[in-house]
């Protein structure tokens, strides 16, 4: 039997993070990892796996950007917090709720960040920013925690897929019986599955070459959800595998009418216009914003669900039937309105016409997906392809930061700003940078030799830095194609950029070349039919 040490240092953990950061070895990174879960309770391996992988255990705790950024204490003399102290702190930000809420969590946040030292505190911003990508990705640290229990990662990893939680999977692996107590872990109503995710295909045709005959299906721009259904109780689940339920009681009340006694359904839920033209994502997502008053606001922002995926029927797990099994499934449980649309074809164009007709009606793309596959819960598997039409910008960019893991020692991620010739708008984030607006960041779509030579370009512009920020004069424009533009609370041109990627740098361009704020606000309306915020 292990002794475990029941009060693990924040500070071993955030030093774990960094090292792994700090190597491209994989064996390394798990042999860091392993060695740190090894000596958790089962708590604190619950804490660390969510901590991670990217995210608090409690999902979001009602810190915004804006309020983070207002928060700057001074940096504690030595390391004290231990890994349950900053969870349960995190926990009693996110129950706080009422007036006065906002600054309450401020203080609170605070509190935490002052007996932190300038690496915790660092940490724990980057957490909370979602821009925490230090390299132990949730595959990294299942591996890490079968090294921990030695056991087979295979094991972790299966148990992994029939449970939607990785820390409740490593404490039954480390603490709870190793092999045997994950082999007791299986689909149960109620408790969500991690949700299958896609690869890329730039074109149906590259996807059919791929899959051979496929089901290509509607990509809707939702909110993806999972619906579990046990006699006359119905819970739904975000794709982070929060309830949700008491946010969409129409679909609590279409899942309830069907015949099937036990149910698991994988789908999207969207706010439709009128003419049955999809809302922007950020106009369906304010019905996922707001606990009160949820009947008068789905008076106003009604929510439609759609369903593509059938996961448990009446006592049998489906996640092992392959695809066109579980499409007849679903067809035989739903009517057609609550399912997405869906063509089965291996002829290109049939797909391109499926694909521009989607389009057409306001959706992002289609999803092409192989008939044999079965249902890999928490993968990107590479039997589900997604394709989109990508728009591009051209932008100049305002700020870089060193990379992690691989990148170490380059600068990556880059921040992204389109030209305010007006000079109507203040970002005080860019003082260097006047007539510029912020957009977005991104780090996608970097080869190693874009890279390199970003890292020399931009350093050679830099005007100063703010930990592993380094700014710079506004002088290189990059084309950037990206899916789609939201409201943004968090930018002072109110718009934000969803899934941008780099596609090249635009060396024949000049800075004022790139485009202004008002083609972007134009871009919104166009899209979305509202005026740009």
């Amino acid at each position: 039997m292990r002794a475990y040490d029941p009060r693990v240092l924040f500070a071993e953990l955030v030093d774990a993070a960094g090292r792994v950061a700090s190597t491209s070895k994989r064996l390394q990174k798990i042999g860091i990892l392993g060695e740190l879960l090894a000596k958790m309770s089962a708590q604190e391996v619950a804490i660390a796996g969510a901590f991670l992988t990217g995210g608090p255990r409690q999902g979001r705790i009602g810190i915004g950007p804006a309020l983070l950024h207002q928060v700057r204490p001074a940096a504690a003399g030595a390391a004290s917090l231990t890994i349950d102290e900053v969870d349960a702190s995190l926990g009693a930000i996110a129950a706080v709720s009422g007036g006065g809420s906002g600054t309450a969590r401020a203080e609170m946040l605070g509190a935490l960040l002052g007996r932190a030292t300038e690496a915790e505190q660092d940490f724990l911003r980057r957490l909370l920013f979602g821009e925490l990508r230090q390299g132990a990705l949730e595959g990294v640290v299942a591996e890490a925690v079968a090294k921990a229990a030695g056991i087979p990662a295979a094991a972790v990893r299966r148990a992994l897929m029939v449970s939607g939680s990785l820390g409740e999977v490593a404490a039954a692996a480390i603490h709870g019986g190793g092999e045997r107590a994950l082999s007791a872990l299986g689909v149960e109503l109620f408790r969500p599955l991690q949700p299958m995710l896609a690869q890329t295909a730039a074109t149906v045709s590259e996807a059919l070459s791929l899959l051979g005959e496929a089901s290509l299906e509607a990509k809707l721009d939702g909110a993806r959800v999972q619906v579990h259904k046990s006699g006359s109780e119905v819970r739904v689940f975000s794709r982070r595998l929060n309830d949700v339920t008491v946010a969409v009681p129409e679909v609590v009340e279409a899942v309830s009418a069907l015949p099937a006694r036990e149910l698991i359904l994988d789908g999207e839920v969207i706010a439709l216009r009128g003419d049955g033209t999809p809302h922007p994502f950020q106009v369906t997502m304010r019905r996922f914003g707001r606990k009160l008053d949820v009947d008068g606001l789905r008076g106003e922002l009604p929510l439609s669900p759609f369903f593509f995926d059938c996961l448990w029927l009446d006592g049998a797990s489906l996640l092992g039937a392959p695809q066109r099994e579980r499409a007849v499934a679903l067809a035989g449980l739903l009517p057609p309105e609550l399912r997405v649309e869906r063509l089965v074809t291996a002829d290109a164009a049939a797909a391109e016409e499926f694909l521009r007709a989607t389009l057409a009606r306001g959706h992002e793309g289609v999803m092409a997906k192989g008939l044999d596959s079965p249902y890999e819960a928490g993968s990107r598997g590479a039997s589900w392809l997604k394709i989109k039409q990508a728009k591009t910008l051209d932008l100049v960019i305002l700020a870089v930061e060193w990379g992690s893991g691989r990148r170490q020692g380059w600068l990556s991620n880059l921040h992204l700003g389109a030209r305010d010739p007006e000079g109507t708008i203040v970002d005080a984030t860019y003082p260097e940078a006047p007539g510029w607006v912020m957009l977005g960041k991104t780090f996608k779509g970097l080869t190693d030799e874009m890279l390199t030579w970003q890292t020399e370009r931009l350093l050679a512009l830099e005007t100063r830095r703010e930990r592993h920020v380094v700014f710079v004069r506004p002088e290189v424009v990059v084309e950037i194609a990206y899916n789609d533009l939201q409201e943004s609370s968090t930018y002072p041109g109110g718009l934000a950029l969803r899934f941008a990627r780099v596609k090249g740098y635009r060396h024949d361009k000049a800075p004022q070349d790139a485009d202004t704020i008002a083609t972007v606000r134009e871009a919104y309306t166009r899209a979305t039919g509202l005026p740009a915020p």
